[in-house]
């Protein structure tokens, strides 16, 4: 396999709706990394049950930025649910950071959270807990199995776009519309 023709990192994944098992019917997943080893993403439009206020205080970093605060934190995936990631626009150099396109990032440390406490964080951010991983061919096999469109990934549905709007926004980005396609796929 070619890495650099058939890479899928900077796009988006979005679930077909024959895709029905959690925690990935009607998702969305930034894909960050993706090689001849794997892959690697963080689902963008699945609410936790945490703020980023619980998760700050869990750090012990404290912010008096009510809006921060009460912002909510995604299930990024099953992978590592203990561990947060940020998605961000930001591109100056945080400790932990991977560029996964144009403009888009993916911190995982400490600084990061530290600097939107204080008023000094990206333009844009989201925050989650876990990622979702494929292991060698396994993205390749679930997406010649009808699981996934891929979408170019767009910081306009991850930061403009409502987390229930998400699924149908980044699909409509192709001209799909999830709501018109059958809940099974075939192949003749």
């Amino acid at each position: 396999m070619s890495v650099t023709s058939t890479s899928l990192a900077d796009h988006l994944l979005v679930a077909l709706p024959s895709l029905t098992e959690a925690p990935f019917a009607r998702s969305v997943a930034l894909i960050c990394q993706h090689d001849g080893n794997g892959a690697m993403g963080v689902v963008v439009n699945q609410p936790s049950e945490y703020t980023v206020g619980e998760v700050l205080a869990q750090m012990d970093i404290r912010t008096s930025d009510e809006r921060l605060r009460s912002r909510m934190v995604l299930n990024g995936g099953p992978v590592h649910p203990e561990r947060g990631f940020v998605i961000h626009d930001d591109a100056r150099e945080w400790d932990s950071s991977l560029a996964v396109g144009e403009g888009l990032y993916l911190t995982t440390s400490r600084d990061i959270l530290e600097a939107m406490a204080r008023g000094e964080g990206p333009a844009n951010a989201l925050v989650t807990l876990g990622c979702a991983g494929w292991g060698a061919g396994q993205l390749e096999g679930e997406l010649a199995e009808n699981s996934w469109l891929t979408v170019p990934a767009d910081a306009g549905i991850l930061f403009d776009v409502p987390l229930e709007e998400r699924w149908q926004g980044a699909a409509a980005r192709i001209g799909v519309d999830l709501f018109r396609l059958t809940d099974y796929s075939g192949h003749v």
